[in-house]
């Protein structure tokens, strides 16, 4: 008999909003969570299949150490046509290894998995997931936390925005909200609870 499909939750929000956190924090509850930013770190890495991509399309952005992200920052900046190429190289690679993390957690028999990916809404991967949890925080703090970032500037931040769905309409679409505006306690006490939930929708879906 094989073994069932996890739930599929996918986990998002907009820059500054507290994704990362808050993908830990279902880590520390013991849910199997796939990081996409450690994938494209490792992708990006001496000898990764997205170094050897780039080199081959931005050989100015590779070095011996992998992928340096500045250089080819400054590379796709402003670029329309090289971010979109960028992506169409990059994706499918982070595509590939969340397929794998997928097909792990079956074959261990997982319940459900926590999918953290960032342009879920904006690459229309918000249709294959069971559910949605959008993280999100009020603009003045999110804008706040990215200005913080070292190198970001108020019209790097806003070219950014520009290019992600609005926090209004994530929330919108989303099943599930965390918000991260009042610190790691309340942030984790809303973790709790919305993982019991998936856990219940989880065990419902099973059931069918």
């Amino acid at each position: 008999m094989s073994k069932a499909a996890p739930f599929k939750v996918g986990l998002t929000g907009s820059i500054g909003m507290g994704k990362s956190e808050t993908a830990k924090l279902f880590a520390r509850l013991g849910l199997p969570v796939f990081d996409a930013d450690a994938t494209v770190h490792a992708l990006y890495g001496p000898g990764g299949a997205g170094t050897a991509a780039i080199a081959a399309r931005f050989p100015d952005a590779v070095t011996a150490q992998g992928v340096d992200r500045t250089r080819l920052a400054k590379i796709v900046a402003g670029d329309a046509a090289a971010l979109r190429e960028l992506e169409r190289l990059v994706h499918p690679l982070v595509r590939q290894a969340e397929e794998r993390f997928i097909a792990d957690a079956r074959g261990r028999n997982e319940e459900l998995v926590i999918l953290d990916i960032p342009l879920l809404f904006e690459t229309g991967r918000d249709k294959t997931m069971d559910a949605i949890v959008v993280v999100s925080a009020p603009e003045a703090v999110q804008r706040a936390r990215v200005l913080k970032r070292m190198g970001m500037t108020l019209e790097k931040l806003d070219a950014i925005l520009k290019r992600q769905v609005p926090d209004a309409k994530k929330r919108a679409q989303s099943d599930f909200i965390i918000e991260t505006d009042k610190g790691i306690d309340h942030a984790l006490a809303q973790v709790k609870r919305v993982a019991a939930e998936l856990r219940r929708h989880a065990a419902e879906q099973k059931r069918k």
